[in-house]
């Protein structure tokens, strides 16, 4: 059960019993998972991550008390409602608060499109619903309860803290990973979003049963992606070096890709309309390009709102934009969620 006495960091903190909410709204940025190092724990701990968060799209949810149980959303994001239907009852068993809520889902992220939505939706719920109780508890133990983070978690110390991130990898006994980097990412430096709304990323028995299908990751290969994170990419956002950054995004995502390939229908991208831009845009842009997880979405890193703005122009003159694909130029976010309390 999660107790109210709970370790907690200092933004976590129990909500004095005078100052209780009547409502809590919290807000989530969606996150860009750039790639895992060592899925197979060659060295013991599997996974491993690489992962930034993002200003756009966002999750936002209220929670307050009512008199009787409801979740509410627009038609936009009334799919979600199922999911949240179930964090809320799993946070009512663990904590023992089974008082009626209403819970209103105000935005949510794509689903399955590799932006983060499952978990970025169940730590803004737990998180309302902690502060609501006046419950202290660390997103960790959240991410825990709510059963998220059981490979990366860099979904888990964005919600927390935001920025470009690294993950230790999980322990054999499924502990969330540990953070093991953080860095504040350019504030001049853009993603353009390719998302295709049309496709699904990988989820739930099929992600288990592709990533059970396909063959140990050499330590070699490994050990060139550490590498590439340690040495590459994250001196070049420490010292905002846009080229050396890009380039080693593209390194990663060529070797992680080709590696997850085989359970991709034999692609890169999980998209075809998606990958001909990226292609497009690395070539003729000096793009950092990718896919975020298992996709649909992919990304094209950007050294600044202009050149993100002209890189999306010029890709579009040119024809090389799917009509169904949704682009949207978003900045990093280099904090985490937020709560209001009213």
């Amino acid at each position: 059960m999660i107790s109210a006495s709970a370790t907690s960091s200092t933004t976590n903190r129990r909500v004095p019993d005078a100052r209780r909410a009547v409502r809590v709204c919290v807000a989530a940025p969606a996150r860009l998972h750039l790639g895992f190092f060592d899925p197979n724990a060659s060295l013991g701990r599997a996974f491993g991550s690489l992962g930034l968060t993002l200003d756009a799209p966002v999750t936002q949810v209220e929670i307050g008390s009512a008199d009787d149980d409801r979740v509410d959303a627009p038609p936009e994001a009334a799919r979600e409602t199922q999911r949240a239907r179930a964090h809320i009852a799993r946070l009512k068993q663990l904590t023992g608060k089974h008082d009626a809520l209403a819970v209103r889902l105000e935005r949510v992220l794509p689903a399955h499109a590799g932006l983060g939505s499952g978990t970025q939706l169940a730590l803004s719920l737990g998180r309302a619903f902690a502060e609501l109780h006046g419950i202290e508890i660390s997103t960790t133990e959240l991410a825990g309860g709510l059963d998220r983070g059981k490979r990366s978690g860099v979904g888990v110390a964005g919600f927390d803290r935001g920025g470009l991130l690294v993950d230790g990898g999980r322990r054999a006994d499924g502990a969330v990973a540990p953070l093991l980097a953080r860095l504040d990412f350019p504030s001049a430096w853009r993603v353009l979003l390719l998302i295709d709304p049309r496709a699904r990323g990988l989820h739930g028995e099929a992600e288990r049963a592709a990533l059970a299908a396909l063959p140990a990751l050499s330590e070699v290969a490994a050990a060139h992606l550490c590498h590439l994170v340690l040495m590459r990419v994250l001196p070049a956002v420490a010292e905002a070096d846009f080229a050396p950054f890009a380039d080693g995004i593209n390194r990663m995502q060529r070797a992680i890709g080709a590696y997850f390939a085989p359970v991709q229908r034999g692609r890169i991208y999980l998209s075809a309309e998606v990958e001909s831009t990226l292609e497009w845009m690395q070539a003729n842009e000096g793009a950092g390009v990718g896919q975020s997880s298992w996709g649909p979405t992919g990304f094209a890193f950007l050294p600044s709102m202009e050149a993100a703005q002209r890189a999306l122009a010029r890709a579009q003159s040119a024809g090389v934009v799917d009509q169904a694909l949704q682009p949207m130029i978003v900045s990093a976010q280099n904090s985490g969620a937020t709560t209001l309390r009213k």
